[in-house]
């Protein structure tokens, strides 16, 4: 198992590519905590599913776009836990309009939830890293902060902020054997594509080299390559898992 005697945090794990990379960590062997804004029976369903992997998992109540909760989330992990070797940031959302209809309000949430919850949990977690003189952090990007898409402007540039952060940090913390990579995703067949209309599915894939959209389990095997030793000299990577699309 790649992910052995190690503990990660992945963000958004209830649902989606987080849940999917909890799932997929917990297999290869990895502890993993992780969080939500309240601790649900959601949660604790995926706290229960994780454990049945055979590891130690447990879910948080934290916002980890506000600095104080990701400080006190991490703190209560290390606690828990001992150390953490592996941080995801998945959190993330979108709030889709035209420019020309965009509110501040629309903007403020996306680039918040999105790139300050990369800053806020980065921040919390690198002095233990540091102290131990190793780590990865693995942050999901997108394509979209790549190339940009229609209606996505507030989203993108979340996403490509991602990325400057994730570079400029790897340069940071590679002294201490800390690696900072992304993972940009193209369309990726969740929850949230389930009620897209099948004609408008065939068309977005017909654009995709690979005609499919990817799962997020492929991605969650990207995250698992990029915090686990077989990695060990890579950082400061965008690592595109999009079937090909040409912007990417």
């Amino acid at each position: 198992m790649l992910l052995e005697h190690k503990t990660a945090i992945v963000t958004g794990a209830t649902r989606g590519i987080g849940h999917a990379i909890a799932t997929r960590f917990a297999k290869e062997g990895c502890n993993v905590a992780f969080c939500g804004r309240t601790r649900n029976d959601k949660m604790i369903a995926v706290e229960d599913e994780l454990k049945a992997l055979g590891v130690k998992a447990k879910g948080y109540a934290a916002d980890v776009a506000d600095y104080q909760s990701a400080q006190e989330f991490v703190k209560a992990v290390l606690a828990d836990f001992g150390s953490v070797d592996i941080l995801i940031n998945n959190a993330g959302i979108t709030d889709d309009s035209a420019v020309k209809r965009m509110t501040e309000e629309q903007f403020d949430r996306v680039v918040g939830t999105n790139l300050k919850s990369v800053f806020c949990m980065t921040k919390a977690i690198q002095p233990s890293m540091w102290k131990q003189g190793h780590g990865s952090i693995v942050n999901i990007g997108s394509v979209v902060g790549i190339a940009g898409n229609y209606n996505q402007a507030n989203y993108a540039a979340s996403k490509a902020g991602i990325i400057g952060f994730s570079k400029s940090c790897a340069k940071e913390f590679a002294a201490r054997n800390i690696r900072v990579n992304v993972v940009a995703p193209g369309f990726v067949e969740t929850e949230m594509t389930a009620d897209i209309p099948k004609e408008l599915m065939d068309t977005w894939c017909s654009r995709i080299p690979m005609k499919r959209p990817g799962t997020p389990d492929e991605v969650a095997k990207c995250c698992v390559f990029l915090a686990s030793d077989m990695s060990s000299y890579i950082t400061s990577v965008v690592l595109p898992m999009c079937g090909g699309m040409e912007d990417a």
